[in-house]
């Protein structure tokens, strides 16, 4: 038994003399690295450990941040009713456009990449386009206006599907579908382009040995193949998928009001935005921020562990 625990011993501090000594030898390259190693530290480590940090105090920004433990949790989660519906209308629309967008553009790349070139790079952009246009989602409030005006309604009416028009953005059992609708139209984002540079990269005498080897059809071929091949895509495009799910506020927002009716509308970071640039209590947004980062690393974990035994 000593002896084991000796040599394992011996070998985790073999390991560390190996990496110290490559680490050395690589001394150059640390430097490059050093730059963005350092934005990185000063815009995303260090603010999450600064909300982490505020969380646990009562900040208002006009007085020093005062230490009240975990009441700013407890609040959020036992008395705050409204967080509560954020959480399940952010849920409802994770759950429905996190999906559904992460496989409509895996789908709409696998189309366009069996285009020809110059046609591909029109359907790229024609795809990629909404998802980076600032107030694109604006043309929906024309589309679902909530008089005769509105597209929708007057092309409803039109044709005699309707008496009266829909209050499509104040109606709470309409809102959210309607909000469901634009941000799946808005998420060909940056996991788009990776799934169109990932069937790019596929070796294409991979699928030749394929053929070879037994493979039949395309379903075959992209089970067997061209998803082994672009693991590493899929999992960025599921985080992405996943961080667009969970950060929506300009859309709702924007389309059914700040507040929208009965809070149809209120996502986790929507409420985030109401305390922390409404109300200036910065630590309770802090508390949310909080909660919202833990909650995401969760279910990145989940998926990205879904996604690895794909084709194994």
């Amino acid at each position: 038994m000593k002896s084991t625990i000796g040599k394992y011993v011996k070998l985790k501090q073999d390991n560390f003399r190996y990496g110290l000594d490559k680490a050395k030898r690589m001394k150059v390259c640390y430097l490059f690295l050093l730059p963005y190693a350092v934005l990185f530290f000063a815009f995303y480590i260090l603010p999450i450990l600064t909300s982490i940090y505020y969380s646990f105090t009562y900040y208002n920004i006009l007085e020093p941040p005062k230490f009240i433990g975990l009441q700013n949790y407890i609040n959020l989660i036992l008395q705050d009713q409204v967080f509560l519906t954020a959480v399940k209308n952010t849920f409802v629309i994770a759950v429905i456009t996190g999906p559904i967008g992460y496989i409509l553009s895996f789908l709409f790349a696998w189309f366009i990449n069996e285009l020809p070139r110059w046609l591909r790079t029109i359907a790229v952009v024609v795809f990629y386009a909404p998802s980076i246009a600032a107030n694109a989602f604006v043309i929906f409030s024309y589309i679902f206006r909530g008089d005769v005006y509105g597209y929708l309604n007057s092309f409803l009416m039109q044709f005699g599907f309707i008496d009266s028009p829909v209050l499509w953005l104040t109606d709470p059992k309409t809102i959210m579908p309607v909000l469901i609708v634009v941000i799946l139209w808005m998420s060909m984002g940056t996991g788009f382009l990776s799934f169109v540079a990932g069937l790019q990269g596929v070796d294409k005498k991979m699928y030749e040995a394929g053929y070879v080897d037994g493979i039949r059809n395309r379903w075959q071929e992209l089970y067997y193949i061209t998803l082994p091949s672009m693991k590493p895509m899929l999992l960025f495009g599921a985080v992405m998928s996943i961080t667009q799910a969970f950060n929506v506020c300009d859309v709702p927002r924007a389309l059914a009001g700040y507040p929208s009716t009965d809070y149809a509308a209120r996502t986790i970071v929507t409420h985030l935005f109401d305390y922390g640039f409404s109300r200036f209590e910065m630590g309770y947004a802090s508390a949310i921020a909080t909660v919202l980062f833990l909650v995401m690393i969760l279910c990145n974990k989940a998926i990205q562990s879904m996604l690895r035994k794909v084709g194994t």
